[in-house]
């Protein structure tokens, strides 16, 4: 039924999509870090964003954006800064979070809570790989004979999605798992969150570095 829609090699693009979902990126320390600092609700508002962010990149992988991207130097060169700037930018954040006595924190963070939605789905449209990466890993598992791809990419990106999900959800179920365990041990916790910070640095250097 698959092949019908332009499909190949169905097995192997899953076992692929699995290998890559559980290699640690951006989007799922920050689903992981939501969960263990703010809890569950947050962290679901991230997840809701990541995938939204990830939606948006398979359809524009699909209708020829990541083409652009690759073949205009100027426009990757403008996003690739701006994801680098929104990753450092979560760095600073979360290190200065850490460095500071968070004694009155809960009244103010409660107030912001909807922001981790928007902070997830913008790191992830912020990131000109992961366009490339869509339409690149994707163009391996549809029939070139087929004349309309938009069956397979929905199907795909579909599959994709569920995948990401999953582990999305195992991440917040250990972020809340991680909450009880550092409840009282506010040292590792202030530890956990700049190893965080600099870890984002990394993730903002790495994409800086990446070619077109």
């Amino acid at each position: 039924m698959l092949h019908d829609v332009g499909i190949i090699n169905l097995w192997t693009f899953l076992a692929g999509a699995l290998v890559i979902i559980l290699l640690p990126g951006p989007n799922s320390l920050y689903v992981l870090r939501t969960g263990m600092s703010r809890g569950a609700k947050a962290a679901s508002k991230a997840i809701a964003g990541v995938m939204l962010g990830d939606l948006i990149l398979i359809f524009l992988a699909w209708a020829g954006v990541a083409t652009l991207i690759r073949t205009s130097p100027h426009i990757f060169m403008v996003v690739k800064y701006l994801g680098a700037m929104f990753l450092l930018y979560l760095g600073v954040k979360i290190i200065i979070g850490a460095l500071r006595k968070r004694d009155n924190a809960s009244s103010t963070e409660t107030v912001k809570v909807e922001n981790y939605f928007l902070r997830a789905l913008l790191l992830g449209v912020t990131n000109p790989k992961a366009i490339l990466f869509y339409v690149s890993f994707f163009i391996q598992f549809v029939d070139p004979a087929v004349t309309h791809t938009a069956p397979a990419f929905a199907v795909l990106g579909s599959m994709i999605q569920l995948m990401s999900l999953s582990y999305y959800l195992i991440l917040l179920m250990a972020g809340s798992v991680m909450v009880r365990f550092l409840k009282n041990r506010t040292r590792l916790v202030k530890l956990a969150n700049m190893l965080t910070g600099m870890l984002f640095f990394g993730f903002a250097v790495r994409l800086v570095s990446a070619q077109s």
